[in-house]
């Protein structure tokens, strides 16, 4: 204890966010009751290895994650999508209110001006939600765009008018993805695709959201930069602490905080680049002390780990990265390269190549080596 506040050794705060977010023994096995833990899954389409929610649901569950139950669990209704992230159906109750809040009463700068925009094309706004209501779900290819002002950007949204109309209705809870074909997003009236439960009150939702949030997190700051999809920040909830060796406080999970001197049941894991126990990369930093990019946007010949490195958790310890595709075409998991952080023992290499394994044959594929013996390599200095 140090003036009032819990005081956590470096081992104790990782440990805590290893076991929030899952990965530690023994395995879940029920696909839901991992999403509504975890709060969500981003929903990229990225197929170097698989997409990215389906990599979440096998880190954790392992060979006995059938990517069919998250199909059907979308397909149900029983997650839905919002802001590009799967969702529990039941926790659209608590972004409702904010829906029907939206700009807020003292909208300034983007949102005032995103909000002009809508007013601005209430006419094309009309017509979506007429033939929406008659004729949906539907492709945004095939709602009509009738804006008399069209969307401008210095980007790659400028003039796509009903793909930005159908963004804002969505954050006025007035459309939804009502699924996809393929890549396609099928839109449909928010009222036919979330659940017709009142929503939760603006205050206690925002309350209630950052607790989940810990509870997934299980270590957080109070303030973090702003993320697009789900915030990394969970403001005033739980306990407060320090960890020995960072600056500031954090917030913890009082569940977790009750654990926190159990030891650790770990295991070996390989990561999407996009699951939340490296997403917020200043969190990732200062935890873990790992050093990791997504380089998918790179040029090839800038990347250091690879196109679609997979994290590799160690217990609690993030020690490496392997980069590999899967080519369902040649039936094989191509192994690239590990790279090492610090050079693995041999404990800690069989674990990896056990773990690729079993990757490749929930794939469906073999493992093979661009170069034998396998290359691992320790990674360059930052």
């Amino acid at each position: 204890m140090a003036g009032g506040e819990v005081l956590l050794s470096a081992e104790q705060a990782r440990r805590v966010a290893v076991r929030a977010q899952l990965l530690d023994l023994p395995r879940p096995t029920d696909v839901l009751a991992v999403v509504r833990h975890l709060g969500f899954l981003q929903h990229d389409q990225t197929r170097a290895v698989a997409p990215s929610a389906d990599l979440v649901l096998w880190s954790r569950i392992g060979a006995a994650y059938d990517p069919e139950e998250l199909v059907g669990a979308v397909e149900a209704q029983a997650l839905v999508e919002l802001h590009g992230m799967l969702r529990p159906a039941e926790d659209l109750a608590l972004h409702r209110a904010e829906m029907a809040a939206w700009p807020g009463a003292d909208a300034q700068g983007w949102d005032a001006e995103r909000a002009q925009w809508l007013a601005d094309n209430d006419g094309c706004r009309r017509d979506v939600l007429e033939l929406l209501r008659t004729d949906g779900p539907l492709p945004a290819r095939a709602l009509p765009d009738t804006c008399v002002r069209p969307w401008r950007s210095s980007g790659w949204n400028n003039g796509k008018n009903v793909e930005r109309l159908l963004v804002l209705l969505v954050e006025r809870g007035e459309v939804a993805v009502h699924g996809r074909e393929g890549r396609e997003r099928l839109w449909d009236l928010a009222e036919r695709v979330y659940p017709d439960e009142p929503a939760v009150p603006l205050a206690r939702a925002q309350r209630l959201r950052a607790e989940r949030r810990l509870a997934a997190l299980g270590i957080a700051r109070a303030r973090a930069a702003v993320a697009p999809g789900e915030p990394n920040d969970v403001g005033a909830v739980g306990e407060l602490v320090r960890v020995q060796g960072l600056r500031g406080t954090w917030r913890v999970d009082p569940a977790q905080l009750d654990r926190v001197d159990e030891p650790l049941a770990g295991r070996v894991a390989l990561l999407s680049p996009l699951d939340r126990l490296v997403f917020d990369r200043k969190r990732m930093t200062e935890l873990f002390g790992f050093d990791y990019q997504l380089e998918m946007y790179k040029p090839a010949a800038q990347r250091r780990w690879g196109y679609w490195a997979l994290p590799v958790l160690a217990d609690d310890r993030l020690v490496g990265k392997v980069d590999a595709t899967a080519d369902a075409e040649a039936g094989e998991l191509l192994v690239h390269a590990v790279h090492e952080d610090e050079p693995f023992g041999a404990d800690l290499a069989r674990a990896v190549e056990a773990e690729l394994a079993s990757l490749a044959d929930w794939l469906g594929l073999a493992v093979t080596r661009e170069s034998a013996p396998p290359a691992r390599s320790a990674a360059p200095p930052a």
